[in-house]
This record gives structure tokens, C-alpha cells and sequence, in this order.
């Protein structure tokens, strides 16, 4: 049984990215509006200064770097407002772009920037040393190596990126695998996931001060969910966009409320601090229209403590790298009748669900989701061994997520495929335990994970959880938390590996739990036999 979307299929430009941003002839606001605001320093790129900057860039990788079409820029820095022109100035001279994690090692740095082939860096100052060193692994010169940012190199020895001028110039978890997404999946998926938000409410123009809609930056530039749901649809639809290098809840809510930030796109535990953390009741959020939560499940018991406390709608999208990302978006309109749900389809998409062994299943049955659609990738980069284990053979990618259908076309993605604990042949769901856990008034935060059990011999789950300061970790809270999950869960899904108590739970910058990181733990805690709370 194929799924298809329930919105008409829109018309995808048969452009670039670069001629759907900055050649159309028409668009709803004018070339002055600023577009990208840094949060910290207030400086900003208007639509006419970030185009210039952007071919001033491109034209400088031409002359000075003699840059030929597919050379592959790689970016190393968190969220700033200059990563925007050097992303499009890379895609105006042809180039590719590979973005990587700011907090990576040199040794992880090195890994991609091979794997991608890299012809130079862009970092910021701060980052210098590992990129240095990354780039003398790689073999990338120093002078391939340019800085953004407000901070400039006080040797000189580095050049800002808008010093990388025109001078001749007449005339795009373990060590990653890279995601070769063509400029046809970007261009599909910002018309995609525009056509979807525009059923959001959101308007480029009006608002108390005629500059419409804007929204809070703080996804990471370098992973796909900010680079194009916030970099480029920003462009495109003329949202303004106050950036931050980092999330901070305390200076988000400040932003959100000096800037009248009317909507933002999340991870769950940005959600969380929402829901539950105190600094919040300090400010103003009332300009706040919506939240959208991405990256990993979002349960229903934390949509309903954020409209409890701040009568916000939050709504869920789901998508992958993969999926240039956006596969499926919740309107604002519906939130409250399916919550848990990631949505409908975009526009153009379709997808299966299927049992491990590939058999299609009907509405409302739990397996493994399948996509297919313009914005689905071409594979990974330098792996096609790995295409028979990626695509159906009729041409569905296979996302690696479970989850179900309703009968109005609504997804919802209970948890990984890889991440199911199997108890006693039963399926358990951790991100299912997780919002369970999330629900008592004594917990800020809770991850799940298998744990060997030595006397059943086989898995079972353990809880890592975050208190409030004021609940002591004693044995007999522990025991009082498992009872009361046990009171709400069948026998399966029973906390059989305990509850251990720890001050923060791991995650990455885009707000994804590192469950390795406390698998490790437990398995180190388990060798050790220590006492079990």
C-alpha cells in the first residue's frame, strides 16, 4: 500500500539554488529588508548586501583559489550571519559545500574533510587550532583557510572571507557518511516546506512593525534542518532570522521578546527548557505564534506542559539528511487534533510502511517508513556498496524509523529501528518511555536505553534520569519512579534495568539524545556491578 501526499503537487522549479534565491523577478518585499540579524551584535545582511557579499565571495574563490565547478568548500563554525553569503557565494562559483559540527575533534574534522575532498576551509577564530590541524592531516595549505565571524585574526595571517576578493576574475553518528544532496532536492524541499508553513500563517510583510514574521535562528547552519528550513527558506520566503552561535535559554527568551521573534524551529530539549525550566518566567513570550519541534520524537505530554504553561502551540515536522530534510509538517491549524504527530507528507512525496521482512502494511500498523520524492537524495558520498541496503527496489528510500498512518494521512514516528529494545521478543519503544518519564512534576529530563540483564540473559530498559534540584536521589525515589511508569505501561515496557540518576543527559548540537554516550555508561556501571537505583 502506497501512501501519497494529501496536498497537491506543486510545480518544483527546474533552477538552482542559486537563480530560485536571487534571480526571480519578483518577490513580496523589497531588497532593503534585513534578513539575517545576529543576536549579539545586532549587525545584518539586507537581501541586496547578502547577494553581493555572497558573488564578491564567489568571485574571490575563482580568482584567488582558482575554484572550477564541483570543488567542495568545507565549514567549520557554529550559527553566524556570514555563514549565509559564504554558502551561496560557494553554490553561485559552483562549488559544494560540507558543513561540519563545530564541537568536532581535529581527528573527526580531518574524516569529513577527506571524505568530502576539500579544497579549502572557512572556520571562525575561536575554531583556528582545530582546523589548523585538521588541514595539515588533510594536506589543505593554510592559505585555503578563511575566517567569519566578528573576530579577525590579530597576526594577519588569516584572512576574513570578505577579504578573499575579485582580482582577475571576467566572468555550489560513528564517522559520518556523506549525503550527496543535489541542488534539485534543496530547490524541491524549500518549495516543499514553504507551501507547508504559508498554512502556518506566516507573512513576510506586516506585523507591529511591518517587517513581518521572524523567527529564532538557533539550529545549527551545518546540519541540514537549519541549513535549509532556516538559511535558504529565510531567502526565499523573507522571514527575518535573529541568529545565536549557540542556544542559550536565557538569551533566546530574551531575544525572543526584544525582537518580537513570532515562531521558532527546535529540537525537543529546547522544548523542555520551554516547558519546565524556571529562568523562562523572567520574560515576555507572548510575540510567540508557534513552535516547531524536529530532530527526534516529540511527546505529547511535553506539547501539553508548554501550552499549560505558555498557551503556545507546538507543532512537529519529521525528515532526515537524507530528505534535504523535510519529509512531513504539522499546520498550526491542527496541532491540537493530532498531537504526536509528525503530519502529512509534503507536496510530491509518497511512502510505504513495512514489516522488517519489506511486506506493505495498511493504515494504522507500526513498521519501518519508507519515502520517495524529489528532495530524496542520490546516495552517500564515495559508498555505493551501500545503495541496496538504502533504496527499495523501486526506488523508496528506507528511512531506518518506525512509525504508523491515520486515516487522514497523518505520520507518526514512534522511535529508530535501530534504538527498539527487544525484551522477551517485544518491541519497546525508548522515545515512548521517555515522554512517560518526562510527565512527572519531579523530572526535567530522561533518556532510555537497553542494558543486559545477566540473569534473563537478554535486554531490558534502563532510564537515566534528570531531577529538580529540590528531589533527592535516593533508592526509594528510584523505586517510587518505577512503580509509577509501571502503573502507566504494559508489563514489556516495565523499567526491568533500573533508574540511575545523573545531573544533565548527553546530547549533540542539534538537540539529538548521544544514547551511545550512556549505553557506554551502562555497560561500564554494569561491569562494575554497582548498586542498581
Amino acid at each position: 500500500m502506497v501512501f501519497r501526499s494529501n496536498h497537491a503537487n506543486l510545480a518544483i522549479p527546474e533552477v538552482d539554488i542559486w537563480t530560485l534565491l536571487f534571480e526571480r523577478k519578483e518577490k513580496e518585499w523589497t531588497d532593503d529588508k534585513e534578513l539575517f540579524i545576529d543576536g549579539e551584535t545586532g549587525s545584518a545582511y539586507n537581501f541586496t548586501a547578502l547577494k553581493s557579499t555572497a558573488v564578491d565571495f564567489g568571485k574571490g574563490l575563482k580568482s584567488q583559489w582558482n575554484w572550477d565547478k564541483g570543488d567542495v568548500l568545507g565549514i567549520f563554525s557554529p550559527n553566524s550571519i556570514d555563514y549565509a553569503p559564504v554558502v551561496f557565494g560557494t553554490l553561485w562559483a559552483g562549488g559544494v559545500c560540507s558543513t561540519a559540527n563545530p564541537t568536532y575533534t581535529a581527528n573527526e574534522l580531518a574524516f569529513q574533510m577527506k571524505d568530502s575532498q576539500v579544497k579549502g576551509m572557512v572556520t571562525q577564530l575561536a575554531l583556528l587550532p582545530t582546523a589548523l590541524e585538521a588541514a595539515k592531516q588533510v594536506g589543505i595549505p593554510e592559505d585555503r583557510i578563511v575566517l567569519i565571524g566578528h573576530d579577525k585574526d590579530p597576526s594577519g595571517n588569516f584572512k576574513h572571507f570578505t577579504q578573499l576578493k575579485n582580482t582577475s576574475f571576467s566572468g555550489t553518528t560513528g564517522l559520518p557518511k556523506g549525503v550527496m544532496l543535489s541542488h534539485t532536492n534543496i530547490v524541491a524541499n524549500v518549495v516543499q516546506f514553504s507551501s507547508a508553513e504559508k498554512r502556518s500563517g506566516l507573512h513576510c510583510m506586516g506585523g507591529q512593525d511591518g517587517k513581518g514574521d521572524k523567527q529564532l535562528a538557533v539550529l545549527p547552519f551545518y546540519h541540514v534542518y537549519g541549513l535549509t528550513c532556516i538559511l535558504h527558506a529565510t531567502v526565499w520566503d523573507g522571514y527575518q532570522a535573529i541568529a545565536l552561535p549557540k542556544f542559550e535559554l536565557e538569551k533566546a527568551c530574551k531575544l525572543i521578546q526584544d525582537y518580537q521573534i513570532t515562531f521558532a524551529y527546535v529540537p525537543p530539549p529546547i522544548i523542555l527548557g520551554f516547558a519546565k525550566h524556571p529562568i523562562v518566567d523572567k520574560y515576555d513570550l507572548s510575540s510567540l505564534k508557534w513552535l516547531n519541534s524536529g530532530a527526534a520524537p516529540l511527546t505529547k505530554e511535553l506539547v501539553d506542559a508548554v501550552w499549560k504553561r505558555l498557551t503556545i502551540p507546538t507543532k512537529q515536522g519529521y525528515g532526515l539528511s537524507e530528505t534535504a530534510p523535510v519529509t512531513h509538517m504539522q499546520s498550526v491549524l491542527e496541532w491540537a487534533k493530532f498531537i504526536g504527530s509528525v503530519g502529512p507528507m509534503m507536496a510530491n512525496m509518497e511512502a510505504k510502511v513495512v514489516d522488517l521482512d519489506g511486506k506493505e502494511l495498511p493504515l494504522g500498523q507500526e513498521g519501518e517508513i519508507w519515502v520517495r520524492g524529489p528532495n530524496v537524495f542520490q546516495g552517500y558520498l564515495n559508498r555505493p556498496e551501500l545503495a541496496k541496503d538504502t533504496f527499495s527496489e523501486c526506488g523508496f528510500f528506507k528511512t531506518g524509523d518506525i512509525g504508523y498512518v491515520d486515516a487522514k494521512g497523518n505520520f507518526y514516528i514512534t522511535d529508530r529501528l535501530k534504538e527498539l529494545i527487544k525484551y522477551k521478543g517485544f518491541q519497546v519503544a525508548p522515545a515512548e518511555l521517555e515522554g512517560i518519564l518526562l510527565g512527572h512534576n519531579e523530572i526535567t529530563d530522561a533518556c532510555v536505553i537497553p542494558a543486559f540483564d545477566k540473569e534473563r540473559s537478554e535486554e531490558v530498559p534502563r532510564a537515566y534520569v534528570v531531577l529538580k534540584a529540590e528531589v533527592p536521589r535516593t533508592e526509594e525515589k528510584a523505586k517510587e519512579l518505577i512503580d509509577w511508569v509501571a502503573g502507566k505501561v504494559a508489563p514489556h515496557k516495565q523499567l526491568r534495568g533500573g533508574i540511575r540518576f545523573i545531573d544533565e543527559v548527553p546530547k549533540n548540537p542539534s538537540g539529538k539524545i548521544l544514547r551511545r554516550v550512556l549505553k557506554d555508561q551502562a555497560k561500564k556501571e554494569d561491569r562494575a556491578e554497582g548498586p542498581k537505583l
